[in-house]
């Protein structure tokens, strides 16, 4: 699926504050490894010579709280790190950068910063497909369950012309999906990360690190459990569809322009 309108924001019953328990689930499973992999893997030397300024930044953060759990065991990882290479943690500062597209809920999300948080925050608004951040300025960029929202829709699929043509589809998914959809799909998402993580790459400083979590499929695999989700989905956007449409029909017979 491509990028559409940013999550659901403020705390309501249907914010995604309180409907991204499957996301928070997930990330659980994922935090040993995540401080793991910060502990194998930053380059602590190159660091150290950059200063007493450690920056993250979270790329498709959304509102929270997820995201305040997951820099919070970021900073963990970097503290264990530099303690193991002999370093004061202690002496570092760390800046978070929360980035998300414009229009995200910012408001909540800074509304409901822990107020024990040991970061200074700031909101980065605009696309991570792109530049965000001036050279070599990010020690670890983190993204969680974003990057798997495509940058556009390949226009081949609404494309009335193109053997790729998606009708009345939102993604693809079971075994008779056309080679076509999977292939634009697959070439939409190959152009999509090149950017990012060419982007990523001189964003990020030496000895930094980039850390993401996104869903995923074997090769060859079309029908998968996201799909089911996605096709129910699909299924009401279609009843939305043909209820709208029968709403400008009956208003047409009436005079009327609008639905």
């Amino acid at each position: 699926m491509a990028a559409g309108a940013p999550m659901k924001g403020g705390i309501g019953t249907y914010s995604y504050a309180n409907n991204s328990q499957r996301q928070r689930e997930e990330y659980d499973s994922a935090k040993n490894l995540i401080k793991h992999v910060l502990i194998q893997n930053l380059d602590v030397k190159s660091l150290v010579s950059s200063g007493n300024a450690f920056t993250i930044a979270d790329l498709g953060c959304s509102i929270g709280p997820n995201t305040f759990l997951a820099m919070e065991n970021i900073i963990d990882g970097v503290g264990e790190k530099y303690d193991i290479q002999g370093h004061n943690p202690t002496n570092l500062e760390f800046q978070v950068f929360f980035n998300d597209r414009v229009a995200n809920d910012f408001n909540s999300l800074f509304a409901s910063l822990p107020v024990d948080k040991r970061y200074y925050a700031a909101g980065v608004a605009g696309s991570f497909w792109g530049r965000l951040f001036p050279d070599s300025s990010i020690c670890v960029a983190y993204s969680s369950f974003a990057l798997q929202w495509l940058s556009k829709i390949p226009k081949e699929l609404v494309d009335k012309e193109s053997p790729a043509w998606n009708k009345g589809k939102i993604h693809y998914t079971g075994r008779g999906a056309k080679k076509e959809v999977v292939g634009a799909y697959a070439a939409q998402f190959e152009q999509d990360m090149d950017a990012f993580l060419n982007a990523r790459g001189m964003e990020i400083v030496r000895g930094g690190m980039i850390v993401i979590l996104i869903p995923g499929v074997a090769d060859g695999v079309v029908a998968h459990s996201s799909g089911v989700a996605l096709t129910f989905l699909e299924s009401n956007l279609c009843d939305m569809v043909k209820e709208s449409n029968k709403c400008r029909k009956s208003l047409r017979k009436m005079g009327v322009s609008a639905c």
